[in-house]
């Protein structure tokens, strides 16, 4: 019989996922100060990997970044 909560032995440590268990019972103040942390980490990780980010979410957007060297299209309508 297997176990549901056994992972794949395959499957290496750093790539399973995890699970974070919120509370049903926190306080406002508590959900609230939880919020908050995850914010200022939100925001120290982006200070610190701001243009890894930014071009990863282009990348996935399908978004292309602007080259100045390329000229601009004169067929343009204004």
């Amino acid at each position: 019989m297997s176990n549901p909560d056994h992972q794949q032995p395959h499957t290496p440590t750093h790539l399973r996922p995890v699970s974070v268990l919120i509370p049903a019972t926190w306080t406002p103040d508590q959900a609230m100060a939880v919020f908050e942390l995850i914010e200022q980490m939100r925001e120290k990780i982006f200070a610190l990997y701001c243009f890894p980010i930014q071009d990863l979410i282009q990348k996935q957007q399908g978004c292309f970044q602007f080259d100045e060297s390329d000229p601009p299209e004169t067929d343009a309508v204004f």
